[in-house]
């Protein structure tokens, strides 16, 4: 699997059967403090690279999560539903929100590696 980053903090997994894995970065659950709801998109409906796909609240903000590429969600995190600081405690793993059926595989080449992520952030 490989991960990938997008400007607006989300991350990517890709798996060798064309569903994805996306969730929010350890930089956006900092940024956000302690998350205390999230919603989360409907299984079965289609998204659009950069369409809202759902939404992450904290303690101190609210933020949107942007669907990274084309494609139609195949399951949400029902987990995260139930207890949402699991994207503070561990954002790349059981923090995920939802996987994704990639229509346009080739959309992953435009994101970023995590070097290139690491330099926004840093930079930011």
């Amino acid at each position: 699997m490989s991960i990938k980053f997008t400007p607006d903090h989300e991350w990517i997994k890709t798996g060798a059967d064309g569903v994805a894995t996306v969730g929010i970065t350890v930089h956006a659950q900092d940024a956000l403090g302690d998350v205390v709801f999230v919603d989360l998109p409907e299984v079965g409906k289609h998204y659009a690279e950069k369409d809202v796909a759902g939404v992450v609240e904290s303690v101190k903000a609210a933020a949107d999560v942007y669907m990274p590429v084309d494609g139609e969600i195949v399951e949400v995190n029902e987990a995260l539903r139930d207890e949402p600081a699991l994207a503070n405690t561990d954002p790349l793993n059981t923090g995920w929100f939802f996987k994704v059926k990639l229509s346009k595989p080739a959309q992953l080449d435009a994101l970023m590696d995590s070097t290139a992520y690491d330099e926004l952030v840093k930079n930011s």
